[in-house]
């Protein structure tokens, strides 16, 4: 299939329900189709605080974007947080993709007046599950002590995961073995993320899984975010793509199901049109002339109430 020199919006109609033939190349062309529109996106003024260590592993580090409007006076008010967590099946990916991806989604929400943080984490197999999880938690820890110097609310903090991340994330969230390790979040959004543990025949990133959440299928039902759902104590919202990766729309539309039984409400769930797994998040802050979805995770970012005390 021929992308090149195509528009994002073309190239989106091109790939569409195709999008799972070949995930990896499909994914390429997207990120390299966004790049220069991200990269004609500057936000004068912005502050980037790079890898500031939360652990002793080379990839416990996270990227910092601080607003431009940033004073020094400490009488202004603070401003809240929004802390990314990239996807990669478990055993790959970076938070800088490259030089727009995924800063991209931090620089939009800086762009709004938050402070943004971009998480690096281990990888599978060298630490497996729950290894990513346990880094977001370690990130977020370092979050709130550096919360002060950044003139940054820790009481309200929006922890955003997409893919793999969104699994990180929704582990923490709901998985009582890693609840406990949990600082103060008030709300948070899973996008695209892989919330059942499966090595299905037609699932892509089936090594991935295996990588991180090992070989024994009796333990991947315990190990799945979605088997802990009922657990769900933040406000979450959750986002899917039409042309996703085969059967993460499904697990979202599941893990929501389970929330509702054990609370009598779903979570938001948003299925992003037109857009794929990469789109999803690669689309932020691009000006493209589809923003709805960025400016659904800004309205629901900007009802942040500080956090509540998890019950003892």
């Amino acid at each position: 299939m021929i992308t090149e020199g195509l528009s994002a919006a073309e190239l989106l109609r091109r790939i569409g329900p195709r999008w799972a033939e070949d995930i990896n190349a499909h994914r390429d062309a997207v990120v390299r189709c966004y790049t220069p529109l991200l990269a004609a996106r500057p936000l004068p003024g912005l502050q980037i605080e790079r890898a500031i260590a939360y652990g002793p592993h080379p990839r416990q580090v996270m990227d910092v974007y601080l607003p431009p409007d940033l004073s020094s006076d400490a009488s202004t008010a603070l401003r809240p947080i929004v802390v990314f967590v990239h996807g990669g099946a478990f055993v790959r990916g970076q938070m800088n993709s490259n030089e727009q991806v995924y800063g991209n989604v931090l620089r939009f929400f800086a762009r709004h007046g938050f402070v943004g943080v971009n998480v690096e984490y281990r990888l599978a197999p060298e630490a497996p599950f729950p290894g990513g999880a346990e880094d977001v938690a370690a990130a977020l820890r370092q979050v709130h002590a550096l919360a002060a110097d950044w003139q940054a609310d820790p009481q309200r903090l929006l922890l955003i995961g997409h893919s793999a991340g969104g699994s990180h994330v929704a582990s923490l969230l709901c998985d009582p073995r890693l609840q406990g390790q949990r600082p103060p979040v008030a709300a948070a959004v899973l996008i695209s993320a892989r919330l059942r543990a499966d090595t299905r025949a037609d699932n892509p990133n089936a090594h991935g899984v295996r990588a991180y959440f090992g070989e024994d299928a009796a333990t991947l039902e315990a190990q799945s975010p979605v088997s802990h759902a009922a657990r769900l104590d933040v406000p979450t919202l959750l986002a899917v793509a039409e042309f996703e990766n085969p059967w993460l729309d499904v697990y979202a539309a599941e893990f929501c199901h389970r929330v509702g039984q054990a609370h009598g409400r779903i979570p938001p769930l948003i299925c992003v049109p037109a857009h794929n797994h990469t789109s999803i998040v690669a689309h932020i802050d691009s000006g493209s002339d589809d923003e709805r979805f960025g400016q659904q995770l800004l309205d629901f970012a900007r009802r942040l109430s500080p956090a509540q005390p998890r019950p003892s």
